[in-house]
């Protein structure tokens, strides 16, 4: 979207404020269907930092993840720019990728389409 969906930033805002992960959305961007939980910007930093820091190649990154951008400022003052899924998956005819879920930042102004909730697939 050019101009960022109003309805999604708000949705986003609500979840940077009340600091929870459990608010399941499904968004389009590029083609590519991306179902799982939002969760606030500081949480998804600081759960990609953990395992980076657990990684043996990918330890030195963590630090990048660990690192407050706005300097202490709380996150209320700013519009988000970005949805930060954990949990997530990316669907794949009838596979989520990764099954056991991963971890998303996407723009929101790159979102297409979206729904509340999680989409899933199962066999019949």
């Amino acid at each position: 979207m050019s101009n960022p969906d109003e309805l999604l930033v708000a949705l986003s805002a609500a979840v940077e404020s009340e600091r929870s992960n459990q608010m399941s959305l499904t968004v389009v961007v590029g083609g590519a269907v991306i179902t799982g939980r939002l969760a606030p910007e500081a949480v998804w930093r600081e759960r990609v930092a953990e395992v980076l820091k657990d990684s043996d190649r990918l330890g030195p990154f963590s630090d990048v993840f660990a690192r407050d951008p706005r300097g202490g400022r709380p996150a209320s003052d700013e519009t988000p720019t970005h949805l930060h899924f954990h949990l997530a998956r990316i669907l794949q005819g009838s596979l989520g990728i990764p099954e056991t879920g991963g971890m998303y930042r996407v723009a929101i102004k790159d979102v297409s389409a979206w729904t509340v909730g999680d989409l899933s697939y199962f066999d019949r």
